[in-house]
């Protein structure tokens, strides 16, 4: 690949140091200024290459001198991980009321048509916040875990010890959110919503009183699962009808009459909620990426989730699963030759189309498919769409003047927060521009999952050539340099340039790099042809080899033995790599090949000379 994730990382982490932290403090807010999302995303442009092994700054002796040289203005390997304690911690203090009820609202990245929003609206929980909390206080508990184990000064301990308490109550807060902005939407086949649903799934132009009851009973499953929803928002008790559709996921925020949750975790008020309950795509896609942290492995090794918070996440779990189960049945459904995801773009109930839909769809359909265990055909087809949209969105074709599709990436889709005018105010708008970043991040997870190299292959030269996208977008000045997003220098047509960084997009680029860096870490795949060459080629060479020693070459000189050695070498350790690398293999075997042939050719000439 052309990314080289390592380098990029470490040229993101000295850009967010010389952005960010100055005069010895941590400068908060980029381009939008700061609130509860924009600030989390700012710290995780650090924390998240974090949580990769290579990249490790909670154990300072087996710190890099490359990692600490690209954070040098926060000190040396050892206070490196306490400034980032300190920093941490003043983001849970920024973002916890007076009361102690952690803060989720959006504030500035909350946008309107017209007029501006009440400060009730600017204080409004939105999922985008409950999601990047999990993330972040996940990855602050498990660095300040491990930092702990390499100190020994008590009023550092009593940091770190602060530190775990407040975001992980801010993590069970987290979790609490999300049960409550959990939404299922039900409605009849003959309404607006479910005619839509009809037409975009209908892709072999069947009756549709046949195309409810097959998707029904694809759904039959899930349909029954929703009897085990037992806390917060997702209530279905209308769903027996054969004339009854639904959706699921996650709305922009609380559903309104969402139930409190009974915790004994100290996460302050539950505020009402007013959000209607009908799934965004967005808000889905975020929220089921953050609830899968909380299945990791690093969570589970580390201990990160205490046993209150584990019972929040089976209850988050179910809903992970049926949601994503339905998605993935949904996107693929039908016996026809086409897919409703492949019908691109992509059309909501509410009648919105835009192939970013289309690219959320594809990563809800993934994470369904990869629970199934589906087959490399599948997961190609998934890859085709990605090609698609990135040709469709301009990445990898050249735009034309007044382009409709350049608004994808400036000024992004435009959700409207349905029933956010209820607290005064006109109806607020969430603006999402993440599509190139989330391309390469999607298209770099679906490559980790196939196992044919010649598909693999492809996808990874799709994520290269999204890659060379991006880097025309950095920021060339300023101290935000090599950060994002600057759209125009990749679209002249666009023209508004900018001065600060969006930690917005820049987290996507970091997330999709580690995503990237996971895959190029894994062993490479092998191929059955290449592994049967290699065998073959291991064979001839030690049958020549031992024909060698038969003739007794082992007999002659220092450099004739040496050269023998080598070959004895080189053969044994062709064995065994064999399974896991064959090209190396045949590599090593094709270098004794020559070997060998070089000293046949010497006993030759020294022959004809005679």
């Amino acid at each position: 690949m052309r990314i080289q994730p390592r380098q990029e990382l470490l040229e993101i982490w000295r850009a967010t140091v010389r952005s960010s932290w100055q005069d010895g403090k941590w400068q908060w807010g980029g381009r939008d200024g700061p609130n509860s999302i924009s600030d989390a995303e700012q710290l995780l442009c650090i924390l998240l290459p974090a949580t990769l092994g290579k990249f490790t700054l909670d154990r300072p002796d087996e710190t890099a001198d490359e990692m600490i040289k690209a954070l040098r203005p926060l000190g040396t390997a050892t206070q490196i991980p306490r400034v980032l304690i300190q920093v941490l911690t003043e983001y849970y203090q920024r973002y916890t009321d007076k009361n102690g009820t952690p803060i989720f609202s959006g504030r500035t990245y909350f946008q309107t048509d017209d007029g501006e929003p009440s400060e009730q609206q600017l204080g409004l929980d939105i999922v985008d916040s409950f999601a990047m909390s999990i993330t972040l206080s996940l990855a602050a508990i498990g660095f300040a875990r491990v930092f702990r184990r390499a100190v020994r000064r008590e009023d550092v301990l009593r940091e770190i010890e602060q530190l775990e308490a407040m975001a992980s109550t801010r993590l069970s807060a987290a979790m609490v959110g999300l049960l409550r902005s959990f939404a299922v939407n039900v409605f009849d086949v003959d309404s607006p919503e479910g005619q839509t649903l009809c037409s975009m799934i209908n892709q072999g132009g069947l009756p549709q009183r046949q195309v409810v009851a097959q998707l029904r009973y694809e759904l039959r499953e899930t349909i029954a699962s929703f009897r085990e929803v037992l806390i917060g928002s997702g209530q279905v008790a209308d769903l027996d009808s054969p004339v009854r559709l639904f959706e699921c996921g996650w709305s922009w925020g609380i559903i309104q009459d969402a139930p409190e949750i009974k915790t004994n975790e100290k996460i302050g008020i539950q505020p009402p909620g007013v959000a209607p309950e009908e799934p965004y795509l967005y808000f889905t896609v975020i929220a089921i990426d953050a609830i899968e942290q909380l299945f990791t492995e690093r969570t589970r090794v580390l201990g990160l989730l205490n046993e209150e918070q584990q019972r929040l996440a089976r209850a988050l779990e179910l809903r992970l699963d049926l949601t994503r189960t339905y998605w993935a049945k949904v996107a693929t459904f039908g016996d026809g030759h086409r897919w409703p995801l492949e019908d691109i773009p992509w059309r909501t109930t509410d009648g919105d189309a835009s192939d970013y839909y289309t690219l959320l769809v594809t990563s809800l359909a993934v994470k369904g498919l990869v629970k199934e265990r589906a087959a490399d055909t599948e997961f190609s087809r998934i890859g085709a769409i990605l090609e698609e949209l990135a040709n469709r969105a301009r990445i990898t074709r050249r735009p034309f003047d007044q382009d409709p599709s350049l608004h994808l990436h400036a000024p992004g889709v435009r959700l409207t927060l349905q029933r956010s005018e209820l607290l005064g105010g006109p109806t607020l708008r969430w603006a999402v521009s993440e599509f190139s970043a989330l391309l390469l991040q999607r298209t770099a997870h679906i490559a980790g999952l196939l196992s044919d190299a010649n598909a693999r292959a492809d996808l990874l030269d799709l994520a290269d050539r999204v890659w060379d996208h991006l880097v025309t977008r950095r920021l060339d000045h300023g101290p935000g340099r090599s950060l994002w997003d600057q759209p125009a220098r990749a679209f002249r047509q666009l023209g508004t340039y900018y001065d600060a960084p969006s930690w917005y997009y820049t987290e996507r680029v970091v997330h999709a790099l580690v995503t990237t860096a996971g895959v190029l870490d894994r062993s490479p795949l092998r191929s059955a042809r290449l592994g049967a060459y290699a065998y073959d080629l291991l064979n001839e060479a030690e049958h020549l080899y031992d024909r060698e020693l038969l003739s007794g070459a082992a007999e002659g000189g220092p450099k004739i033995r040496q050269t023998l050695e080598i070959m004895r070498l080189r053969l044994r350790r062709a064995r065994e790599v064999m399974q896991e690398r064959p090209g190396t293999a045949a590599a090593l075997a094709a270098t004794v090949l020559l070997s060998l042939d070089e000293l046949e050719a010497a006993r030759r000439d020294v022959a004809e000379a005679g």
